[in-house]
Formats: C-alpha cells, sequence, structure tokens
C-alpha cells in the first residue's frame, strides 16, 4: 500500500537530527485553496503543525484563537506568519516569516521559547534565515505548485544542494504530494510543508 504524505514526512523527520523538535508535516494555510483551516486540522497528527498565513483575513485574530483551540486539542503545533503579538496572544507555539520580512541580525529576542520558521525561495533567504537564528525554512517551490502556476522550480537537485550547503533545517514546499514525495529522500529536508494536499 502507497505510503500517505504523513508518512513520508515521517520518515524524512526520522532520518533528519531534529527529530522531536521540529514537526514532521506542516499545513500552510491558504485564504483561497483552504478558506476555513480549523476543521481540517483533524487531519493532523499530535507534533505535525498549522502554519495560520490569511494575511489579510479581517478575522484574522479570531481564527487564530479558533486555530489555537483546535491545535492545542489535537496536540498540533500553531505558527502564526508576521505577527509576533498574536502569537503570543493566542499562545502559539511559534511564529513565522515570509521571505521579505526576516528580520536582519541576530534572533530577535521576543521570539525566545517560540519555534521560528522563514520562508524560503533560494541561496540567499537560507543564508538570511541562518542568520537569524531560525529553527527552520520552508523552501519553495520544489515542485510545480497550483498556488504559483507557471513559476519556475527548484527540483529535486537544486533542494538537495541547497540543503547540504546551508545549516539551516529545511522543509520542502510546494507542489509536494504523496506520490511525489518519495523524490525528497536523500534530499536532506526534515519535513514537509503543504497546501493543496490537505482538502476542507
Amino acid at each position: 500500500m502507497p505510503l500517505t504524505l504523513a508518512e513520508h514526512a515521517d520518515r524524512l523527520n526520522l532520518a533528519g537530527s531534529h527529530r522531536g523538535r521540529l514537526p514532521p508535516l506542516i499545513m500552510v494555510t491558504d485564504s483561497t485553496r483552504l478558506p476555513d483551516p480549523v476543521p481540517t486540522v483533524a487531519q493532523l497528527r499530535p507534533g505535525d503543525a498549522v502554519l495560520l498565513r490569511h494575511y489579510d483575513a479581517p478575522n484574522r485574530r479570531a481564527l487564530a484563537l479558533a486555530l489555537a483551540q483546535a491545535c492545542r486539542a489535537a496536540r498540533v503545533k500553531l505558527i502564526v506568519a508576521a505577527d509576533l503579538n498574536l502569537a503570543r496572544a493566542v499562545g502559539a507555539d511559534g511564529v513565522h516569516y515570509p521571505q521579505g520580512l526576516v528580520p536582519h541580525g541576530n534572533r530577535p529576542p521576543p521570539t525566545k521559547g517560540l519555534l521560528l520558521t522563514v520562508a524560503a525561495h533560494g541561496e540567499r533567504a537560507l543564508i538570511a534565515a541562518d542568520r537569524v537564528g531560525a529553527d527552520a525554512a520552508l523552501l519553495s517551490p520544489v515542485f510545480p505548485t497550483g498556488s504559483h502556476p507557471g513559476a519556475a522550480v527548484l527540483g529535486i537537485t537544486r533542494l538537495a544542494a541547497l540543503v547540504r550547503s546551508n545549516r539551516v533545517p529545511v522543509f520542502a514546499m510546494g507542489g509536494v504530494t504523496a506520490s511525489c514525495a518519495p523524490r525528497l529522500y536523500g534530499s536532506g529536508v526534515v519535513g514537509i510543508a503543504a497546501i493543496g494536499a490537505f482538502r476542507a
């Protein structure tokens, strides 16, 4: 029987040196493709994570509170993007910075005790992630993706080279499905981040 996306994520996570500290699988919310992510938390396992984006949602604080409650009940980590104050207010486990908002210099003191993740689309962003002391980077797009149709993709060879040449742990993101996830084996990624693999 073919492995599920979560099972592939587990195998990637177990092969790395960050086992137990980083979630194997991150569900990334999207206001268009996954408008109400709260019920979808049920598709995750204890130890997985939800990354709340929904940047322009007028009800973002209420959504964050609802997600925090659902994540606590399911023992799933919650990471809030681009709003450290909101992350702390709802008791989130982490904060995420889009590539253009990664702080300069050392890790911001207010993020102490939180999982710090950043978005990355290439080597410069991975270097910035390492410099700021990020716990992990979500590197994308690895494969063709519905989020950015026609966008240039990294591919496995480039992905593996970037992972090898940088110290920050990397999650593969962008077009990763259960059918193509086996191609990630040996690349050095510590897990999978996905949007389209989840359905309301």
